[in-house]
């Protein structure tokens, strides 16, 4: 029977824009020891992976956990210490990298976890992060062109080397096998990479490939190299069409369906009853910080909202390149809704534009279930409102029902994230 899989959106304040203001919640995403509960977590409750996104500039306006924040690579080999079967996926930027110290830092944390490491690879969409590096920030085209090649050439280095490279035949002195290591020699347009990498194959293969971009170059980019694709809806009908889309564009790359696996983000706010939940939605949108919510407004759609009437409709507010995936779905419910930008802003404070599911646990389990086997998803990205709480009311209530359902797993189906995620290790290219 097929099962859903789960990641959790680690995001130590929630992903509330305020969810850090309930009582008892966690407050800082400095702090390794919560962190540690979170994994532990996610980790009793059988997920596939833990996903920490990043950003690369700092904006006290912004969202609490994007300001202040442990770095995610250095974080997740904490975290490998503490954990045993949960997958530890972060994101690094394409555009502010290099292929060959993001290759190396992701095969040491495969080798580091015993084989549970997924990079997200994202072309970082906010320009405030160039000022930070000295640069212009590229516009999307340019910055998916070089993703493009990025990819190639980090796969590449993973594939450097073969199984059983290392030798270390105390009676012959032979440390390596030379027939089992590639020089990569790659020359293009933006990167000249020799390598090969000084770290061999890892326990995987090659980590795992996430993926979050929801524009025509990112569905491209994810259909060609993804495992994991990550989604932005908002109601059943566009997820159902961003999933075939995707889907329909694995064929040309030589893939199958099931190669990719689509988690859209959820923010589930549960309650034993209907009433429950709503009343601790209600709670958290009191908290909400304006300044907060119009930062976060202001950078998913590139306007100044100073120049705009808040009641204004939102269709009728010139848009600049943003973050395509965040800012289309956006625009879809807003088309659909007739929104004004005051209700986007709304919308974004709960969940800074992820879809939000609020009501008891059986209303939330029926609804992931209809989409997962309504053609949407193939298990979701789970996104708390804040930690503890948030997180625990979604796997002590909704996690047994889905289980119970056979929807999803109550042991892990071994060591490795690619375990988990129903993927075979990628072949020695030796």
């Amino acid at each position: 029977m097929r099962q859903m899989h789960l990641g959790l959106f680690l995001l130590g304040t929630g992903s509330h824009v305020a969810g850090w203001r309930m009582p008892g919640a966690v407050t800082s995403f400095q702090d390794i020891a919560a962190i540690r509960a979170m994994a532990a977590q996610a980790e009793r409750a059988c997920f596939d992976l833990i996903f920490m996104g990043d950003n690369l500039y700092a904006d006290p306006d912004a969202h609490p956990s994007y300001t202040l924040r442990l770095e995610p690579l250095t974080m997740l080999a904490a975290l490998a210490m503490t954990t045993t079967h949960i997958g530890l996926g972060a994101t690094v930027s394409t555009t502010y990298s290099d292929p060959w110290s993001v290759a190396r830092a992701f095969a040491s944390l495969d080798h580091i976890s015993g084989g549970r490491a997924a990079w997200n690879a994202v072309t970082t969409s906010s320009a405030l992060a160039g000022a930070n590096f000295g640069r212009v920030h590229p516009n999307h085209a340019e910055r998916y062109a070089v993703a493009g090649e990025f990819l190639d050439v980090v796969m590449g280095l993973w594939d450097g080397w073969a199984d059983g490279a290392l030798v270390a035949d105390r009676a012959t002195g032979q440390y390596l096998d030379p027939a089992k290591l590639r020089v990569l020699n790659h020359n293009g347009p933006h990167f000249q990479v020799k390598g090969p990498l000084n770290i061999g194959r890892t326990p995987q293969g090659r980590p795992v490939i996430l993926q979050a971009g929801g524009s025509e170059p990112g569905l491209d980019l994810a259909a060609r190299s993804a495992d994991v694709v990550f989604s932005v809806v908002q109601d059943l009908g566009e997820a159902r069409a961003q999933y075939a889309a995707l889907k329909s564009r694995l064929a040309r790359h030589g893939r199958r369906p099931e190669d990719v696996s689509v988690l859209p983000g959820v923010m589930p706010v549960v309650g034993r009853t209907e009433r429950e939940a709503l009343d601790k939605l209600a709670v958290l949108q009191g908290f909400i910080n304006p300044q907060n919510a119009r930062m976060l407004l202001a950078e998913r759609l590139g306007v100044n909202l100073d120049a705009h009437e808040m009641d204004a409709p939102l269709n009728a507010v010139p848009l600049k390149e943003g973050s395509h995936g965040f800012t289309q779905s956006l625009l879809n419910k807003a088309r659909r809704d007739n929104l004004t930008l005051r209700d986007v802003y709304n919308l974004l404070g709960a969940a800074r534009g992820h879809w939000v599911l609020c009501g008891s646990a059986e209303q939330v389990a029926d609804t992931l279930q209809a989409w997962f086997e309504g053609g949407a998803a193939d298990g979701f990205n789970v996104m708390p409102s804040h930690f503890p709480d948030g997180f625990e009311d979604f796997i002590e209530l909704v996690v047994p029902i889905l289980q119970a359902r056979g929807l999803f797993r109550t042991r892990y189906a071994g060591p490795m994230l690619r375990d988990q995620l129903g993927l075979a290790r990628p072949p020695s290219p030796f």
